[in-house]
C-alpha cells in the first residue's frame, strides 16, 4: 500500500470521528437544552402512559359521545377570546362523561371550559383536569 493511499485513508478515517464526535456533542447538547427547558414534559408523558389517566385515544367511539366532543370543541373554537391553549384542550367523553385536560392561560379560562362542557347537551359530569399557567 503506498503512502498517499494510507495517508488518505488515515484522513478519512480521521475526519468521520470527528464528526461522529461533533454529532455526539450536538445531540448530547440539544438532549441537555430539552432536559432544562419550559417545554420538557417528559413526567407529564409518562402519567399519561398509565391507565388512570385518559389519553384522547379513550374517547369513546358511539354516537353520542362523539356528538358531545364535537359540540365542546366548536363552542372553544368559536370563542376568540380564548387562548389557543384552551381552544386546543383535550376533550375525552366516555358514557356522557367528560374529561377536560391540558393548560389554559388562568382560573378564568379554566372555569369557562368548564362551564361550556357543563351546559352541552348529553354531558352527565365534568372531570376538570385542566392545568392554570397563571393565578
Amino acid at each position: 500500500m503506498s503512502i498517499r493511499l494510507l495517508l488518505v485513508t488515515f484522513t478519512l478515517t480521521s475526519s468521520l470521528l470527528m464528526m461522529t464526535g461533533t454529532v455526539r456533542a450536538e445531540q448530547n447538547t440539544a438532549i441537555n437544552l430539552a432536559e432544562s427547558s419550559a417545554l420538557e414534559n417528559t413526567e407529564r408523558n409518562v402519567r399519561d402512559q398509565n391507565d388512570a389517566t385518559l389519553t384522547p385515544e379513550d374517547q369513546k367511539e358511539n354516537e353520542s359521545d362523539i356528538k358531545i366532543t364535537a359540540d365542546i370543541r366548536q363552542a372553544l373554537v368559536k370563542d376568540k377570546a380564548l387562548s389557543v391553549d384552551a381552544q386546543n384542550a383535550k376533550i375525552i367523553t366516555r358514557d356522557g362523561v367528560v374529561t377536560l385536560r391540558g393548560p389554559v392561560k388562568n382560573e378564568a379560562e379554566n372555569k369557562k371550559l368548564h362551564d361550556i362542557a357543563k351546559q352541552t347537551p348529553g354531558v352527565v359530569k365534568v372531570d376538570n383536569q385542566l392545568e392554570n399557567k397563571a393565578p
